[in-house]
């Protein structure tokens, strides 16, 4: 089979994904001035050769069957990583109680969080850990378990039985991916027990997720968007994602 290239307006379809993360069919029809059939063929020719993921009613990102690795993903997205910090840090009154997972977002904000006075942090990760004891004025609590020395997250059952001890006014919770039906996705399904944990044990539970999160899929299912209380992301979503958070009651915080 000769290698597919694509043409002119599927290479446009490419890069408005590799932007938005998820691109609606009808956006694109009214982008190109074409008809929705052509589109659609365009799309399945794509997601032939592996280019996308075709959903109904649009089309996201090629399918991830991995994490990249830690030292790739700290170093990467950072001034998206950067604006939902900055996001975040507003919404976190002096004196809160925090549940933070793993991620690198999730690292990023803690270094946000440092002006603060008096948390009170529980988290399952040891770069977090680290960074939030800087403050001498923050308690954090850690949970034991099996340490990932590729990322500094702890998992296991012992660290799921130490999360479970706790009720938290706030719980920070990243995800690999956001499909478009809602559903959130995660590469590591011992991390996902630690988010549903969060979740459950949270009084105001907070998704955060860059752009590039939405109009994917990766292997394990955390949960669905209508579980939390607040997105926060580094730009205004599109369609669907706008219109899915708003009719499931999440808040919507972007620059």
């Amino acid at each position: 089979m000769s290698e597919f290239v694509p043409n002119k307006r599927q290479a446009a379809i490419l890069k408005m994904l590799s932007e938005d993360g998820f691109v609606a069919t009808d956006d694109m029809v009214s982008k190109f001035e074409v008809t929705p059939q052509t589109i659609r063929r365009d799309l399945n020719e794509l997601n032939k050769f592996g280019l996308i993921t075709r959903f109904h009613g649009g089309a996201g990102q090629a399918k991830d069957m991995g994490n990249r690795p830690y030292r790739d993903r700290v170093n990467t997205r950072v001034e998206a990583k950067q604006t939902i910090a900055a996001l975040v840090n507003d919404m976190i009154p002096d004196g809160a109680t925090l549940f933070m997972s793993s991620g690198t977002t999730i690292e990023a904000i803690a270094r946000a969080l440092l002006n603060h006075k008096s948390l009170k942090i529980v988290t399952n990760n040891v770069n977090v850990a680290q960074i939030m004891s800087q403050n001498e004025t923050f308690e954090v609590m850690i949970a034991g378990g099996q340490v990932r020395s590729v990322d500094g997250g702890i998992v296991g059952l012992s660290s799921l039985e130490f999360m479970e001890q706790f009720h938290m006014d706030f719980g920070l919770v990243g995800t690999n991916s956001v499909d478009e039906s809602g559903v959130l996705w995660d590469f590591d399904q011992l991390e996902v027990r630690i988010a549903r944990a969060t979740i459950k044990n949270s009084h105001k539970v907070i998704l955060v997720a860059d752009y590039q999160k939405f109009g994917r899929r990766a292997m394990n299912r955390m949960g669905h968007v209508s579980e939390f209380d607040y997105l926060v992301t580094d730009k205004p979503l599109n369609a669907p994602f706008d219109k899915l958070f708003a009719d499931s009651g999440v808040k919507i915080v972007a620059p």
